[in-house]
């Protein structure tokens, strides 16, 4: 189901990203938690249904299982719609981490400010996967609270790939 700004939504299935494919071609993974997008979504900014955290799953897969089965997808050090943002290969993942800033997509608050103009850009770095991915490679969930893991595990997922964290959501 397509959650976040429509305009937004509507910009990813323009733009293309690699080849033929089109950013709203693309599975989409940010790096780390409390995103620009997620803060919209929870509270219902613009062209945007708000959803409540318990409502929300973020989805965990490992980059290294992404680089060892050659995944089809690319990176970006950025937001993928804005221009300043550079889109890498997969072949480039090996040496994402003098690439994608931990320490930004992992920042807590990222309003731009007069001190870095640019962190709100650089915290949605985004890992796109080209085509499908299989089930095998997604290892967890993150969930808000007791009552959204229960609802994960009345759909059968086991309870050890599941982490409450209210910390990753607003």
């Amino acid at each position: 189901m397509p959650i976040g700004d429509t305009s937004v939504i509507a910009s990813r299935d323009d733009r293309v990203i690699y080849k033929n494919y089109k950013i709203g071609d693309c599975i989409p993974f940010y790096f780390g938690p409390r995103s620009p997008m997620l803060y919209v979504i929870q509270h219902g900014y613009n062209n945007v249904v708000m959803y409540k955290a318990e409502e929300i799953v973020y989805v965990v897969i490992r980059l290294d299982d992404i680089v060892t089965h050659n995944i089809n997808c690319v990176f970006t050090d950025g937001h993928a719609l804005d221009l300043l943002t550079t889109t890498y290969t997969s072949d480039k993942l090996s040496m994402i981490d003098d690439i994608v800033s931990y320490k930004d997509v992992y920042a807590t608050s990222w309003a731009n400010n007069e001190d870095d103009r640019d962190l709100k850009r650089r915290k949605e770095a985004e890992l796109l996967l080209l085509d499908e991915l299989p089930p095998q490679y997604i290892k967890g969930f993150v969930v808000y609270n007791k009552e959204a893991k229960q609802q994960l595990l009345d759909y059968k997922i086991d309870e050890a790939r599941i982490a409450i964290r209210q910390s990753y959501y607003f």
